[in-house]
């Protein structure tokens, strides 16, 4: 079974899916790790020398790849990932997708303190960050809703949320 974690950046992924696949003993492939791995180069700086459309590229055939696999994987996805080509089709049909639902107020607060690691918001002001969240969470949310499961993170402990997940999934 694979369980792919999807969501804004900042609504928890990678740490959420480090204690699933440590509690229920799948194997954690973090995409954008992975993307980094086969590349050699960091995600800034592919966007950087090649484009957003090229890490795009990089990123689907990494996730088709692993979504064909027999193992069981939890997937952290990037936040952008089931926005492009028909992802999110692929997702549901070959993993249990899990949208981590996050709040604008919570996703700035963690955000504002990591935009240097965040190339899409690396040159946003502190002052503009809120309204960009908003929209790009409007455009994206019509792709995360496509999740099999949702699930608020907002006020919540990380273990909670891997409670809820596993009981969703009956494992």
């Amino acid at each position: 079974m694979i369980i792919s974690l999807i969501g804004y950046m900042g609504s928890g992924k990678s740490h959420i899916s480090k204690i699933l696949s440590e509690k229920i003993d799948f194997k954690l492939i973090d995409l954008d790790k992975e993307i980094v791995r086969r590349n050699k180069l960091t995600i800034p700086e592919i966007f950087e020398k090649r484009g957003e459309i090229y890490f795009r590229k990089l990123e689907r055939e990494a996730l088709e790849e692993i979504l064909a696999s027999e193992e069981n994987v939890v997937l952290s996805l990037g936040g952008g990932t089931p926005v492009y080509y028909n992802n999110m089709e692929i997702i549901n049909h070959n993993s249990k997708s899990i949208f981590l639902r996050t709040s604008v107020g919570t996703l700035v607060e963690r955000l504002s303190k990591q935009k240097e690691k965040r190339p899409i918001i690396a040159n946003i002001t502190d002052e503009d960050l809120p309204e960009f969240i908003a929209k790009h969470l409007f455009e994206r949310n019509q792709f995360y809703s496509k999740a099999q499961y949702s699930l608020s993170t907002d006020s919540r402990e990380p273990e909670d949320i891997v409670k809820e997940i596993i009981e969703k999934l009956y494992l």
